[in-house]
Formats: structure tokens, sequence, C-alpha cells
């Protein structure tokens, strides 16, 4: 396998990662409601030491599915909002697809994926606390920012150095058939 070969590869590697973490994510927030219930009763059953542990988590947990339940019966059209963020996570999942077909080109996907984790921060930073979001809550929100932009930075160095070999010959490598 030659190092253009290998860069592609690793790069379209570390992409399926993100997009199907992307999507798995996105996916989670359909059926908040549902989900709120079901992490409530198994934090909550006598086999999880979680309420003895970590009091804090299995109170907020309560406190979110009560939110989650009471918005549901009197306000149901706002948990639309969570319908448009999974389908936001879904659209910028296709994104991806740019960079997985042509790597050097699409460069610019991957650093706005980069840019958008970044900004996970000062979001959580800022409107945790209008929102009354426990700090420990907000660290565990920026995470997803701090994880995310891993597997894009190892993409974009591949996508740098696959670039510089591009001077020796073509700008980028086609897709294999039926990516």
């Amino acid at each position: 396998m030659s190092e253009r070969q290998a860069l592609l590869r690793g790069i379209r590697v570390w992409l399926v990662f993100f997009v199907v973490c992307l999507v798995l994510s996105g996916a989670t927030a359909f059926p908040l409601v549902t989900e709120l219930r079901w992490l409530e009763g198994l934090l909550n059953s006598a086999a999880s030491p979680v309420p003895e542990h970590l009091p804090g988590l299995a109170e907020w947990i309560g406190r979110v599915r009560e939110g989650l339940d009471a918005t549901e019966e009197a306000y149901p059209f706002v948990l639309y909002g969570t319908d448009w963020l999974a389908f936001a996570h879904l659209v910028i999942a296709v994104a991806f697809y740019g960079p997985y077909r042509d790597p050097v080109r699409n460069i610019w996907v991957v650093e706005f994926g980069m840019i958008a984790c970044a900004g996970i921060i000062p979001l959580a930073l800022i409107c945790g606390p209008v929102r009354g979001i426990p700090f420990w809550w907000s660290v565990i929100d920026m995470s997803f920012g701090v994880f995310g932009m891993i597997p894009l930075y190892a993409v974009r160095r591949r996508i740098k150095r696959l670039e510089a070999l591009g001077a020796a010959g073509p700008a980028t490598v086609p897709a294999p058939a039926g990516a």
C-alpha cells in the first residue's frame, strides 16, 4: 500500500468513526422523553449504585425527566426543537461525505467541524449557567467538543500530508466504487 493510499484509508476510517458518532448522538435526540424515563428507571433500580455513589446525577436525571414529562404533556410542540437538533446532526453528518470522497478539496468541512467542536465549550460555559445546568453536566457537554476534535484533528493532519504528496501526483484520490 502506498503512502497516499494509507493516508486516504486513515482519513476515511476516522471520518466514518466521526460520522457514526454524530449520527448516534443525533438519533438519541428523537426519543428523548422515552430515553430519560428508561435511564431514570435504570439508575434507580436496586442493582444500580448510582443513587448511593452519585446522588447528584440521579437527582438531575429525575429533574430532567420530570421537566420533559411536563413539557410533553402541556407543550409537546416544544420537543419539536429536539427533533430539529437531531436533524441537524444528521445533516452535518452528510456533509462529511465530501471529505470522504475528496479530502484535499473538502478539508474546509473538517475545519468547520473543528470550529463547531470548539464552539461547544463557550456555549456550555455561557448557556449552561443561564439555563440552570449543573457545572458538572456542562463539563460532560464540553467533552463532546473535546472528543469530537480528536478524530477531526487526526483527519486534518492526514489531509495536509496527502495534500503535500499531491505535488508529486494527482491532487485527490477517487473514492472506491460504491463509496
